[in-house]
């Protein structure tokens, strides 16, 4: 199921009606071929399905991703292995299970090599990863919803905007969409691979013509930065034992031999949210967009909502932050919930919901941090409607809870969540260790 081509998507959707038999491609054709196939008989015939459109993409975009592979690998001046050749095969013919396997064998395979070997392998990855994204989505999702959300994202866009997409659905079908269908094709990269030097390869492959693209010195600089910074942090805490903690929960830092050490996924996030402000600085005339994976806080002074996403580096923040702007996206959620929970195939498909409460977690992160708390509660409480299970929005909003004074409640609301889903029990027990790391910090008001 995989597929790439900037005009795929309209010449799909443009098919008249025709009749007499369906075309029987033999087998092994791909599913563009397969589909090709079929509309060249003649006679009315009903218009492709969503299915069949979602395949016609991921094959295209399978194929373009392959072609930019072998482009790399001509200026590394290495050969694509049989392997990742059959993997391309496997993906533009739509066979889900042989490409599953194929991945989860050079995944493997990754981990395990060693020396040049291991370095080829490695700098080729993104497009092969880029691949099994996309199928992965196509794979998972109702091929309705997923162009709905696809569409919801990428219509949200201005042009021009580059598009920063979070979480894997987040990334790939904004991708997929964007890479198979007329019009412009925006930039669409990830805040989550900013510090792996052969993703950034990748993207001054895709992109080096249309923005400036972040280098391994860019990504050196944020590292050395954020290290500075956490080392300055972990003495303060040390030293200081009776104030507040300065070291945010889950960012693990400690020294070792006078050096600082920092793992962990609060540590790669503000890493990956320092090269973000970087790639944006050093492409001051553009306009960014975010999908948000895990909360970039910093971003957050110069952003504003942007239909399901939100805008960075908004110049007229206060012009464009606006009480009215904050109760039309509220309204988007209220209205999207109410529609998803009526929709059949929505309702069926977790991976849908999950994803719009996602989303709505977002916003609500952003709304919270202006000071928004009224439209931020609606917000969460949405976004736990549209997916009751999602312990981000129930973390949310304790969080907001407490800082506005409302500790029991938010004590209430976390002990509920639990009753219900003993199995986030790990996340819930994270959520409370924070709760004294909040009481510590500079308190909010309502904004109203």
């Amino acid at each position: 199921m995989l597929s790439r081509g900037r005009h795929a998507a309209t010449q799909v959707q443009q098919i008249g009606q025709s009749s007499g038999p369906p075309a029987v491609a033999p087998a092994g054709t791909s599913a563009r071929d397969r589909l090709a196939a079929r509309l060249r008989q003649p006679g009315p015939e009903p218009a492709p399905t969503a299915t069949e459109i979602v395949s016609n993409k991921v094959a295209q975009f399978a194929g373009q991703r392959r072609d930019i592979l072998e482009r790399m690998a001509r200026k590394l001046k290495q050969d694509v292995p049989d392997e990742v050749k059959r993997f391309f095969e496997a993906a533009e013919a739509g066979n889900w299970e042989e490409l599953d396997s194929i991945f989860s064998a050079l995944r493997d395979k990754r981990k395990t090599l060693e020396g040049p070997e291991a370095q080829n392998l490695a700098r080729l990855w993104s497009p092969i990863l880029d691949t099994y994204g996309v199928a992965e989505q196509a794979h998972n999702w109702p091929a309705q919803k997923l162009l709905d959300y696809g569409h919801a994202v990428l219509d949200s866009l201005r042009p021009g905007m580059v598009y920063i997409g979070g979480t894997d659905e987040g990334r790939w079908i904004p991708e997929l969409l964007n890479d198979t269908s007329e019009g412009e094709r925006h930039v669409i990269v990830t805040q989550n691979a900013l510090a792996d030097g052969t993703y950034l390869e990748f993207v001054r492959e895709l992109y080096g013509e249309r923005m400036n693209a972040l280098t391994g010195a860019d990504s050196q600089a944020a590292f050395q930065e954020y290290l500075a910074d956490a080392q300055k942090r972990f003495h303060h805490d040390e030293q200081f034992p009776d104030e507040p903690k300065q070291l945010r929960p889950g960012e693990e830092v400690q020294m070792k031999e006078n050096r600082v050490q920092v793992s962990g996924q609060v540590a790669v996030m503000a890493i990956n949210e320092k090269l973000l402000q970087a790639l944006m600085r050093k492409n001051p005339e553009v306009s960014f967009a975010l999908q948000e994976s895990f909360p970039l806080r910093e971003t957050y002074g110069n952003a504003a909502p942007l239909g399901p996403i939100m805008e960075l580096g908004v110049q007229d923040v206060q012009g464009t932050f606006t009480a009215e702007r904050v109760a039309q996206s509220v309204d988007y959620w209220r209205g999207l919930a109410q529609q998803l929970a009526v929709d059949p195939e929505a309702s069926g498909s977790p991976d849908t919901l999950k994803s719009y409460s996602k989303l709505a977690v977002g916003q609500a992160n952003l709304f919270a941090e202006r000071q928004f708390s009224a439209e931020a509660e609606q917000a969460y409480r949405l976004s736990s409607q549209i997916w009751p299970g999602n312990v981000e929005s129930a973390s949310g909003l304790s969080e907001l809870l407490l800082r506005t004074g409302r500790a029991d409640e938010a004590r209430a609301l976390m002990d509920d969540f639990e009753r219900k889903f003993p199995d986030q029990k790990s996340e819930i027990e994270k959520e409370r260790a924070r709760w004294s790391f909040i009481a510590s910090a500079p308190g909010t008001q309502p904004r109203r």
